[in-house]
């Protein structure tokens, strides 16, 4: 039997972005924090993100026919800290923008996609839910260093040592995937 608490330490060497999804309901913003997020597929283009059954603002935005991710930026910490926190004024003291599709994009992110619902799928103690992305575009952040998830705490990419040479897809052709291709292509 795998424990609850190992499981949560052997995950936490995976290093995760944080993103932060969000949605209009009549008239008033929801959003909660992400760390499992993921790019799911370039045609259709499809990204995924789960959500605990146990979140109080998921309900209120499950059935809002789209959403925005705002991918967030090293400097937002503590916008994530406020997004994970239940029962917080999540919107109240922060500046957003309204998507195309009329959702938050919270100001300072790196970037940010709209998306409508594909499928949830009931999994475990989680909602997977996919999505298909509608529209995109950068965020206006002041960097381009995202906030990450390593261990328990939050960091940057500016503090891992600096690599000795830059990735590229073309010197080994098994990375020629949709998936390697895409975080190249956003590499060159």
């Amino acid at each position: 039997m795998i424990e609850e608490k190992d499981f949560r330490r052997v995950l936490g060497h995976y290093t995760t972005g944080v993103a932060v999804v969000a949605a209009l309901v009549g008239g008033r913003p929801y959003g909660f924090a992400v760390n499992s997020f993921v790019s799911v597929s370039l045609d259709p283009p499809l990204v995924a993100y789960c959500v605990a059954h146990t979140s109080t603002t998921w309900p209120s935005m499950r059935d809002a026919g789209g959403f925005t991710v705002s991918l967030l930026a090293a400097d937002q910490e503590q916008v994530c800290r406020l997004f994970a926190t239940k029962g917080a004024d999540r919107f109240g003291a922060l500046d957003w923008f309204a998507s195309p599709g009329g959702h938050p994009v919270l100001d300072g992110a790196l970037a940010w996609l709209e998306c409508v619902p594909e499928a949830v799928h009931r999994a475990g103690d989680h909602d997977l839910v996919v999505v298909r992305v509608t529209d995109l575009g950068d965020g206006g952040g002041d960097g381009d260093d995202p906030l990450v998830f390593y261990r328990g705490r939050f960091g940057r990419l500016s503090d891992a040592p600096t690599p000795s040479a830059r990735f590229d897809r073309h010197d080994d052709p098994d990375l020629d995937s949709p998936f390697f291709s895409a975080i190249a292509a956003h590499l060159d």
